[in-house]
């Protein structure tokens, strides 16, 4: 390797510039301090712990994603984390399971996958998230949904958002009552995500499946729109086992809140909508904004989890990725004016620096023989030092 590719970094690692990552930290206060008035408490989870932990229950589906390495202390393997959110709900689960009823938490760190999870995507983004553990109602999906948009309004980020909102229940529900193996199961799945409708009603036709079944499962890439998709789907499928039933009445509830909370926001009922299928067990949500077929911001129930780490409960929440965002906000939005300072010592000005600072002011030293460009510059007269606009380059 030449000394030039050794700066090279990883296809799909990224790293932010001074503006960036001054826009980042920002973000990261603002976002934190928001959730936390809405009463959730900030943890902070390794950023590797044992495989086996990482990868419990459902969070097997993570194994591809997870970069693994041998414990020089212990001997065993480890995971670099993937996703944040297995390891709040193992928080949840063994270190706060007696701290109250409901529990919400927030958390926020980078983590690492091995390959990128779209094109263009990064592959070491950083997490931002928050979960709701111990309550099972669409309410609480719904306080999900709602602290989502909040934050990405407070973002300054996104515009225009557009809600995405499914149940993986239905497609489960269906599968089960028409009797597939896990092998069609996948299959049909696959060709649902894609929308591909030949291919699904080819697949369909191949299984031989009763008329009422095969009519229920082709009907599901079709029922995608506004709030009126929702009464269809209930003509449809009503001959649909009662699982299915529920989950629709759990998506009409979500409507009806909706409409209340959230009134400007625009929202599309995906019913082949099944992202997380193998992770999550109920509502699946995501954000959008206009002209991009990436989310900004996804997430769902998984009550599974908990069970897997000694201790069922149920849990809905969301995660964003806020590198992205960041590196989304208009140039310059958090750079503060400089205050320029030629470097001497003199007892005088070093208290009014240290004084300009405590007040979150930006200071600078001109070092001998450098420039800088600053807005204001510390000029002494009089015999005092005072702060004078500048907005011109000075040599010290």
């Amino acid at each position: 390797m030449t000394i030039k590719e050794s700066w090279l970094l990883p296809e799909g690692i990224d790293e932010l510039m001074p503006e960036e990552a001054s826009q980042l930290e920002n973000l990261h206060r603002s976002l934190v301090d928001r959730m936390r008035s809405w009463g959730y408490q900030l943890v902070v989870p390794p950023l590797v712990e044992y495989l086996d932990s990482l990868l419990t229950g459902t969070a097997k589906t993570l194994d591809l994603q997870t970069f693994k390495l041998i414990d020089q202390m212990s001997g065993r393997m480890l995971g670099i984390r993937a996703d944040m959110t297995p390891q709040v709900a193992r928080i949840a689960a063994h270190k706060l399971r007696h701290q109250q009823q409901i529990l919400r938490l927030c958390y926020i760190g980078s983590v690492l996958h091995t390959l990128p999870e779209g094109q263009g995507a990064s592959r070491n983004p950083i997490q931002l998230g928050a979960e709701i553990y111990g309550h099972a109602g669409p309410e609480s999906d719904v306080e999900s949904i709602e602290l989502m948009v909040d934050l990405l309004n407070v973002t300054g980020a996104v515009s225009d958002i557009a809600l995405d909102i499914g149940h993986v229940g239905i497609y489960r529900g269906l599968a089960a009552y028409a009797g597939l193996s896990d092998e069609q199961e996948q299959e049909l799945f696959s060709a649902l995500q894609r929308k591909a409708a030949a291919e699904i009603e080819s697949l369909l036709s191949s299984y031989q499946l009763g008329t009422e079944a095969e009519n229920m499962l082709l009907a599901l890439a079709e029922l995608n729109g506004d709030v009126s998709i929702l009464a269809q789907a209930q003509s449809q499928l009503a001959q649909a086992p009662d699982s299915v039933q529920q989950a629709l009445a759990t998506l009409n509830q979500i409507a009806a809140m909706l409409s209340q909370r959230l009134p400007e926001i625009a929202i599309n009922f995906d019913l082949a909508e099944l992202r997380g299928y193998h992770y999550h067990t109920g509502v699946v949500f995501a954000a959008y904004q206009p002209g991009s077929a990436q989310a900004v911001a996804a997430g769902g129930r998984y009550d599974d989890i908990g069970e897997d780490f000694g201790y069922a409960q149920p849990a809905t929440g969301f995660s964003m990725d806020l590198k992205k965002l960041a590196t989304q906000l208009p140039a310059n939005q958090t750079e503060s004016d400089i205050i320029g300072a030629v470097w001497q010592d003199d007892a005088d000005l070093q208290q009014l620096v240290e004084s300009l600072r405590s007040e979150g002011k930006v200071v600078v030293y001109q070092l001998p023989g450098s420039e800088i460009s600053t807005t204001f510059t510390l000029t002494k007269q009089n015999g005092h030092w005072q702060v004078t606009e500048t907005g011109t380059q000075t040599r010290g």
